[in-house]
């Protein structure tokens, strides 16, 4: 497996939770301490070159655009799942035998010592597939992670999709995992939207891989508040005191 790795940072949403009278901006632009929740993002893969970087844009993109213009970028016209913004960036994958990296664009706490974990988790273990999470009693809308008796990883449940029992699992998906691009492609193609949302949820490609007999992993890092994401306005405002707080421990 060679060290070669792209990141797509997902950042076509709407954010229609967040908009207040006179905004509306993509997701990924409302401020946070005066900056764009993506700059936050960027800044945690700048471990990367920029043209390895591939921005997935939909709702009023000129905005991002205009800003990153240095980033690659795919559109995802329509709104339609996780799964299927990353196969809007598809085309720029094709042929790349390297890793992938898929982020969340509204995750601005996310650092580039957890991004870099994750990836040196990935290829030190030589997986095919490798899941950032994180064990919280936060109550949070997050998919949960599920292992075999083991403690082996099955598969990813959306809170939504969840049973009961699965809903009580306290170990939840992060949202961010590593790819290889030559097994993400084709497993894509295979994603169906048959849940509670119908959508094409990435969270079905690892359990996809799994069962192709590829080999998958989970990063379980102790996050704390770097989980917490933006979709609501009083999200916003708890992530701003997270981000002034680090700027006054640096300080």
């Amino acid at each position: 497996m060679n060290g070669l790795i792209k990141a797509v940072v997902l950042a076509a949403g709407k954010g229609t939770r967040l908009r207040t009278e006179g905004e509306d901006l993509p997701k990924v632009m409302r401020l946070a301490c005066g900056r764009p929740l993506l700059s936050y993002v960027l800044d945690g893969l700048s471990f990367l070159k920029d043209e390895d970087v591939i921005l997935v844009v939909g709702y009023k993109k000129e905005y991002i655009l205009e800003r990153f213009s240095r980033y690659p970028h795919a559109v995802q016209s329509e709104q339609l799942g996780t799964g299927h913004a990353v196969m809007a960036a598809a085309p720029l994958l094709e042929g790349f035998d390297g890793a992938v990296l898929v982020c969340c664009g509204d995750m601005p706490l996310i650092t580039r010592e957890t991004y870099q974990a994750l990836v040196d988790a990935h290829f030190r273990e030589g997986n095919a597939c490798t899941v950032l999470s994180s064990v919280t009693e936060k109550p949070l809308p997050f998919g949960r992670i599920i292992r075999d008796s083991g403690g082996a990883f099955l598969k990813i449940v959306e809170e939504k999709d969840c049973t009961p029992e699965e809903k009580a699992v306290t170990e939840l998906n992060a949202g961010v995992y590593v790819f290889q691009a030559p097994l993400l492609l084709p497993a894509l193609k295979k994603l169906k939207n048959n849940n509670a949302q119908g959508e094409y949820y990435l969270t079905d490609v690892p359990e996809l891989l799994l069962k192709q007999g590829e080999k998958v992993g989970v990063c379980r890092r102790a996050l704390g508040e770097e989980i917490v994401g933006v979709n609501t306005l009083e999200q916003l405002h708890e992530v701003e005191r997270i981000l002034r707080a680090r700027e006054g421990e640096r300080t």
